[in-house]
This record gives structure tokens, C-alpha cells and sequence, in this order.
């Protein structure tokens, strides 16, 4: 079938938030229909039941997948944003061969459409809108990090722990922290089950019963595997048990960006892990379709790209004492995308020191003009989301990135921000 991607992109590159400027350039969140917040409802849309959370994608994008389906399954690849899925799939790149011919088979006989992530472009915040299909400024998970002021920390919102605590996974609870009762709005599966849809989720046993987890799947079937052979042979199973059920089931895939950060996303060892996971998914796809009715569209996308960022010293807070004194509490939010509290009457002190010590590297805008262009989505807001986007949202440019962290930085690839690489994802679908 036709790439929309052509037609569709340059909606998404003309996208503006009036007279907000983050950048020459930033890549805006097209939350009207274009972007990771609409999923939810297009599920809904796909397996014919009532919509949930925001409207459902464009009408070009809905008609082109087709339905509606018995099965919905949407699989999600951490750190594959659009342009990373065109290099992996582009012949040049392809030196492990046989991957290249799987991919422009599956292209050409695929729907292929570009989204947005939303702000920040990051895991925890894009997976809570994939899950409640609100934009972050409604459901108040605005980063990896963040100040929920009422439990007086920062906290880490995939491990549910102080951010500085290391094997702490779920320690918010003892500040009395309850991940089922968080979020302000409710989330896709208790939506489902009350239509008839069995919603189950297959993710790495590491992270099945995380706190982001939790938070998110109440009313989710949730299906833990141990690797990636483990989870190409359950899927199947799984489908092959429940033939005559309608199903919604989501797979988390977080191989190709755990490497992307630690090695940088044009490392070699990203390159083998996707060829890896392009000869299985071909497996899978192969043994649906021998047995295909036709009845179930497969669906993948991702949370966010990810962008190569050096280790340079001068990114690193300890290394800037004058800095640190301007702010009350350490940054929140991405190293791309920081939310700064600072401290009363030294506003200008602290916008002197970024433009001179990081020139062009950096723009600053109060968090309130952030917030009231939609940087972080429409409203209602969520009641304390000035709280935690604090006074100042600090955006990087280029390849630039702040580490608040009081240990050695040992990230070569980062997101959160809003470039092109970070902000435009795919949304591939196949009828099986």
C-alpha cells in the first residue's frame, strides 16, 4: 500500500504553536489527530467499540488501515523514531542481509504514516498518553524525572522510586504514593473490558509489575517475557488461544533503546539488535498469515527517537557551581527538555549564565508561556502541573543536553527534546 508519509509529513513540519518560539529548529506536537495521544481512540475505532480520551487519528490515517478488526495489536518500540526505521531500512544500510527484502516487501504491502510524540519525548510521559489518550499537560506525567511537590521529591516516574535511589523500585509508596490512584483520568483497559475487549500487554519480566506499569494497566491481562525468542513464540500462543475473542494486546519492545542511550543510536550494536528483531517479527508475520482470516491488524510505533549526544563536561551541572546556586532544587523533566525552579531573584542572574556560558545551545521561556501556547497539550490542566513544570522550561538545541545527576554521565544517546530526530515516529500497520 501507499507510504502516507509524504503527504502527511509536511503537515507535521509546518506545525506551529503561534507565536511560541522554541527554536529555529524545534519540532512541534501535533496533538489535533496527528500524534501518539490519538492511538487509543483509533484502537477503539479499529476493534468497533465506543472512542476513549482524545479524537482518533486523521481520517486519511483511519480509512488507510481499514477495520473494523477482531484483534488489535499494537506493538512498541522504544527509541524507533521515523527517521532511525528509514536508515535501518534503507539498502545502504542493511549489511547483515536478507533484512533489506523484509522490509520493502513489508513497506509495500504495509501502511506506513508519520506521527508525533508529544512533550516531553519521553517513555514515561508518551506511554501514560498511549494508556489514557490524554496529552501530558491533562495527565500530569511530564518527564523521566519529575516534582510531584506533594510527596516533597523528585521522583522517577518509571521506577516509581526517589530519583537518586538506586533498587528502589515502588519506594514512592512509603511516602504514600498510590500508582493506581495518580493519575487524574482513567486509562484504556477498564475501558475495553466494559465492551468486551480483553486487553493484555506483553512486556520483559524486568519491568511486568514496575510502578509505570501498574499505574497504567489496571484491568490489563499482564504477559511477562524473558527475551525476545520468548516473546515471538507466547504471541502466537496466546492469539491462537483466544481465536474466536476480540483482543487488544500491546508489546513493549526496549532492547534497541536501552543500546541507543548507553552506545548512541548509529552504533552497531543498535544495527544487529534491529536486524534481530526484523528476522523475528518476519517469523511471526510468516506464521500469521498462514493461518490469516484477515481479521487483525498489526500495528507498530514508538514513544520517541533518539538523538547522539557526546559526553562533554561542560554539559554537566556540578561543573557550574554559579548555576546550582541560582536554583532551589535540582532540574526536573529530560536532560533535552529541564524544568528549572529558581530561586527568587535570580532570574536574571541565571539567564545571563546560560546565554554566556552556552551560547545558542539553550532557550529558556518561562514554564507558563510553555504551557499556555500547548507545548504540553490543551486542558483542563492537571491541578498541579505548574508545580511541576516549575518557573522556567530550559530547551536544548542542536545536540546540547544538561546532567544534573552528582555521578558520571554514561549516556551517548538521549531524547525529551524537540527536534525532528526525537518528535516524528512511525505508525506502521498490516492486516494479518
Amino acid at each position: 500500500m501507499p507510504s502516507l508519509v509524504s503527504n502527511l509529513l509536511p503537515r507535521l513540519e509546518s506545525k506551529t504553536l503561534g507565536a511560541f518560539n522554541a527554536g529555529p529548529n524545534a519540532f512541534y506536537p501535533y496533538y489535533d489527530r496527528q500524534s501518539l495521544v490519538s492511538l487509543p481512540a483509533s484502537v477503539c475505532h479499529w476493534l468497533g467499540v465506543p472512542g476513549f480520551g482524545a479524537p482518533p487519528l486523521r481520517d486519511e490515517i483511519l480509512n488507510a488501515f481499514g477495520g473494523p478488526f477482531r484483534h488489535v495489536i499494537l506493538m512498541l518500540v522504544d527509541g524507533l523514531g521515523l527517521e532511525q526505521l528509514q536508515r535501518f531500512t534503507h539498502p545502504a544500510a542493511d549489511q547483515t542481509g536478507g533484512r533489506f527484502a523484509f522490509w520493502q516487501q513489508l513497506l509495500q504491502e504495509a501502511t506506513l504514516a508519520p506521527l508525533t510524540s508529544i512533550v516531553p519525548s519521553t517513555t514515561a510521559t508518551a506511554l501514560t498518553s498511549l494508556w489514557t489518550g490524554q496529552p501530558p499537560a491533562v495527565h500530569g506525567v511530564l518527564g523521566y524525572e519529575m516534582y510531584p511537590k506533594e510527596y516533597g521529591l523528585i521522583a522517577n516516574m518509571i521506577t516509581h522510586s526517589a530519583t537518586n535511589f538506586v533498587g528502589d523500585v515502588g519506594g514512592l509508596k512509603r511516602a504514600g504514593f498510590n500508582p493506581e490512584s495518580f493519575l487524574p483520568v482513567p486509562t484504556l483497559g477498564p475501558h475495553l473490558l466494559q465492551h468486551g475487549i480483553q486487553p493484555t500487554a506483553l512486556q520483559h519480566i524486568s519491568i511486568a509489575r514496575s510502578g509505570l506499569s501498574t499505574m497504567l494497566f489496571p484491568g490489563v491481562n499482564v504477559v511477562p517475557f524473558r527475551s525476545p525468542s520468548d516473546l515471538w513464540v507466547t504471541l502466537p500462543s496466546l492469539l491462537q488461544a483466544r481465536t474466536d475473542d476480540p483482543l487488544y494486546t500491546y508489546i513493549y519492545w526496549g532492547e534497541l533503546d536501552e543500546l541507543s542511550h548507553k552506545f548512541g543510536p548509529a552504533d552497531r550494536r543498535v544495527d544487529l539488535e534491529f536486524s534481530w528483531f526484523s528476522t523475528l517479527l518476519e517469523g511471526f508475520i510468516t506464521e500469521m498469515r498462514a493461518q490469516a482470516h484477515g481479521d487483525t491488524l498489526f500495528l507498530m510505533t514508538a514513544d520517541h527517537g533518539h538523538l547522539h549526544t557526546p559526553r562533554l563536561s561542560i554539559q554537566e551541572l556540578r561543573n557550574h557551581p554559579e548555576l546550582a546556586t541560582c536554583l532551589h532544587l535540582n532540574p526536573s523533566g529530560e536532560s533535552r527538555l529541564a524544568y528549572l525552579y529558581v530561586k527568587p531573584g535570580r532570574e536574571t542572574r541565571l539567564t545571563n549564565y546560560i546565554q554566556n556560558t552556552w551560547p545558542g545551545r539553550f532557550l529558556w521561556v518561562p514554564s507558563q508561556e510553555a504551557l499556555a501556547a500547548g507545548l504540553f497539550g490543551g486542558g483542563p490542566h492537571h491541578p498541579r502541573i505548574e508545580e511541576r513544570l516549575g518557573d522556567f522550561v530550559l530547551i536544548a538545541q542542536e545536540d546540547a543536553y544538561l546532567w544534573w545527576a552528582d555521578r558520571e554521565n554514561p549516556l551517548l544517546g538521549r531524547h525529551g527534546g524537540l527536534s525532528r530526530t526525537e518528535m516524528v515516529v512511525p505508525l506502521l500497520g498490516l492486516v494479518l
